[in-house]
């Protein structure tokens, strides 16, 4: 209920409460009154009727008691007047009196106590006042009772029974209680008037606070109160009003900066409380993220943090991680669905290969194909689990130029969520992005330092830093390791023939060459010189005397293209095996560097297995050569 409408209720209750009240008093006094009247009336008329009997009896006219009190019924009013004889007064003078045979049980009652009666009963003519009124026998004051009378002081010698008509004073009390009753309506709605005018600055403040109120918490803070009284209210609606400016004027300027910060369009309807808050929130949780992704150590991890923040933050569980490389034009997908170096699931994997087929890499924009469905062609996604998934992919900025693509898949209902969602999402993204660009280019440089700049293989120096990461997961998965070493055969006569252009172009070829013939699991390695180093995890398909024998027919077939002509040349290779050659890499590599050197004594071009027999040198090995 509204406080207009309780008011009203409470000055309408008040003012009725009062006139039942007024009514009720006033009802219960005027009967008290006219009972108190019409008994001292009744007591009136039974002493004037005792008087006249009394005085008949002394000037013996007591015959004409009759006519007495047929006069005395005729008073208005006055509608029974009836004298009845106590039994001492019969016996001793006789029931003279015809009404005499005829009392009552009432008038029996008073005659044997002494003691008046009095009641209102309804008669044929209306509400009519009965009272019965000894007469009792005394000895004091003159006439003496006892002169006439043989009894003794306090002996009830009759009754005298009085009937008033009470209608006269039943109108009366009607006019009277109207007329009270119009009084106190009156006073009751003058009264309800007044308190109300009274209590009318109260309600219209307490109303104002209710719509100002109720505006500020949808975050509208346009609210006023409309008044302007020089009482509480007036300075209350006042401070209320300059309250509203302060935090319109504030909060607005706050909700504008924190937007701005977060790149995100506040909409006219927009709470701004609660978009401020959240907002606020997201910044704080922004902050945290940043923290957490500068103290990663690895790119893998940067990586696996944000999908992280996708899957927690907002729910997103199909998304996709892209690594763009704008000098070779391609995309890698680091992270598929909190999976990394995953294959591309979600996108036609010819953008691996031609980054400029992505939308959202040439353009640089936002791609939504939530409400267009054919914005991007390489979307090979239509429905997953029955439920038809729209894509929202995210070009993330290095330098200027798009260097991460996050790609989220969601359900077509709930697209609209994640359209909203996307600001927030973008300064996760964009809050990152510095520190992945950062990671990115010290594994450049890292991935530099750790090549050979000429034949654009793995160095010495990658393999020394990552031999103890390979040797603990060789022995946790059980696995065994084939190391080949191999050397050019005569490769210092290239140089000294030819010229060191033509032999790096030889190592190059060699190089590119050896890198064909392995598999992506394994590793070929530029170990110093015109020395090279394979390492490959064996199995019972794939061995290192197979893959060394493969090696050296192919390199003894190329032919190298030089400005002379065409040049060939053959490869000597040494295997050794782990852990059946060494219980550590380097001796392992020190066995396959004895069956290189084996392989270069017997003649090259040719490869050389590692036994125990070749820990003794033959005589003749001071004679062998390498190259």
């Amino acid at each position: 209920m509204k406080l207009q409408a309780k008011t009203t209720l409470l000055s309408v209750s008040l003012s009725g409460a009062m006139v039942v009240l007024l009514m009720t008093v006033s009802l219960v006094s005027f009967r008290f009154f006219s009972l108190s009247t019409a008994r001292d009336h009744v007591r009136s008329v039974a002493e004037v009727v005792r008087v006249s009997l009394t005085e008949s009896m002394i000037n013996n006219t007591i015959g004409n008691r009759a006519q007495f009190l047929e006069r005395l019924s005729e008073v208005e009013g006055l509608l029974v007047a009836r004298v009845v004889r106590g039994s001492h007064v019969i016996n001793q003078y006789g029931d003279a009196l015809e009404e005499g045979s005829h009392i009552s049980a009432i008038e029996q009652e008073v005659l044997k106590t002494g003691t008046a009666h009095f009641a209102m009963i309804d008669g044929d003519k209306g509400p009519t006042f009965q009272g019965t009124i000894p007469f009792v026998a005394t000895n004091v004051g003159a006439p003496n009772c006892l002169a006439c009378h043989e009894v003794i002081s306090g002996t009830v010698l009759g009754a005298v029974t009085i009937h008033l008509s009470m209608n006269r004073l039943k109108e009366e009390a009607l006019i009277t209680i109207s007329i009270m009753f119009i009084i106190v309506l009156v006073f009751a709605a003058f009264f309800t008037y007044f308190f109300r005018r009274q209590i009318s600055p109260v309600v219209r403040t307490a109303q104002g606070v209710s719509k100002v109120v109720s505006k500020a918490k949808d975050g509208d803070f346009s609210g006023r109160i409309d008044y302007r009284g020089s009482d509480e209210m007036g300075l209350i609606s006042k401070d209320l009003n300059h309250l509203m400016e302060h935090l319109q004027e504030n909060l607005g300027a706050i909700s504008h900066d924190v937007s701005r910060l977060m790149r995100y369009e506040l909409k006219g309807n927009t709470n701004m409380i609660t978009t401020t808050t959240e907002m606020v929130e997201t910044l704080l949780e922004v902050a945290q993220f940043k923290q957490a992704v500068e103290e990663d150590q690895t790119i893998q991890e940067v990586y696996s943090r944000i999908g992280y923040m996708l899957e927690e933050h907002f729910g997103v569980n199909h998304y996709s991680i892209y690594e763009v490389n704008g000098e070779d034009n391609h995309i890698r997908p680091v992270i598929v669905d909190n999976v990394l170096d995953s294959p591309c699931r979600w996108c036609d994997s010819s953008i691996l290969n031609q980054a400029d087929a992505c939308r959202a890499q040439r353009t640089g924009h936002v791609i939504d194909s939530i409400d267009n469905r054919r914005i991007c062609g390489k979307f090979n996604v239509e429905e997953l689990d029955g439920v038809g998934v729209g894509h929202i992919c995210i070009p993330v900025l290095h330098s200027g130029s798009v260097g991460n693509i996050v790609q989220i898949v969601v359900p077509l209902n709930h697209g609209r969520l994640y359209q909203n969602l996307l600001p927030f999402i973008r300064v996760f993204l964009r809050e990152s992005s510095p520190t992945v660009e950062a990671k990115r280019l010290l594994d450049t440089l890292r991935e530099t330092a750790l090549r050979d700049p000429m034949t654009g293989l793995h160095n010495r120096r990658f393999l020394e830093e990552y031999l103890d990461t390979l040797m603990a997961t060789t022995r946790r998965k059980g696995q065994r390791l084939s190391i080949l070493i191999m050397d050019l055969d005569h490769f210092k006569k290239v140089n000294d023939t030819h010229g060191h252009d033509v032999g790096d172009l030889v190592l190059r070829s060699l190089a590119k060459e050896l890198s064909s013939k392995v598999r992506t699991s394994d590793m070929v390695i530029r170990f110093g010189g015109e020395e090279f180093l394979v390492i490959l995890q064996e199995s019972e398909e794939y061995s290192g005397p197979q893959l060394a024998e493969k090696i050296r027919a192919s390199v003894e077939a190329l032919k190298i293209q030089i400005p002379n002509g065409i040049l060939r040349k053959t490869l000597s290779i040494g295997v050794a095996g782990f852990p059946s050659d060494g219980e550590d890499v380097w001796d392992v590599i020190k066995a396959a560097d004895l069956a290189l050197y084996e392989a270069k004594r017997t003649g090259r071009n040719r490869v050389v297995v590692f036994t125990d027999a070749l820990l003794t040198p033959p005589p003749e090995a001071g004679q062998g050569e390498r190259g």
